[in-house]
């Protein structure tokens, strides 16, 4: 078998938190150390439930990767960091594009490679937060598809 992505739901919680938390601290190294310990537990127990979810599943059936979104907009995009860069971040985002019509998502303004990500793949910058969504100073680039 080889991989496939699919819905998932509440029973994969547990391991799309610790994947989340991997990949942040794999990728946002702006973020002090408790900032992760205190957004983790709101991952798992509200944002995950918020979003509709696509897992990324290996040939064995392991989860690497997942996109949740709400309404149209991308709010969580996280691979395993150590299956970066094998094209599961560009194929879940085609999925998601095509499956659940995303348009837009917001992006750190210190990850110059999630934005970079997003811009290579149609995205173009219309704004800009000086907050995130907690409201805390981690500027946010707002991006819409280009279609």
């Amino acid at each position: 078998m080889k991989h496939s992505i699919a819905p998932v739901g509440a029973e994969h919680f547990d391991r799309l938190a610790d994947l989340w938390e991997a990949s942040v601290r794999a990728t946002h190294d702006f973020l002090p150390e408790g900032y992760i310990d205190r957004l983790k537990p709101l991952v798992r127990e509200q944002y995950l439930g918020f979003v509709q979810l696509r897992a990324w599943h290996d040939a064995q059936g392991q989860i690497q990767g997942f996109a949740g979104v709400h309404d149209g907009k991308l709010e969580m995009l996280f691979v395993e960091p150590a299956c970066r860069g094998q094209g599961i971040g560009k194929a879940l985002l085609a999925q998601v594009i095509e499956e659940l019509s995303v348009r837009e998502v917001d992006v750190n303004e210190q990850n110059p490679q999630a934005a970079g990500f997003y811009l290579k793949h149609g995205f173009a910058q219309v704004g800009r937060s000086e907050v995130d969504g907690q409201g805390d100073p981690y500027p946010l680039l707002h991006l819409k598809l280009e279609r």
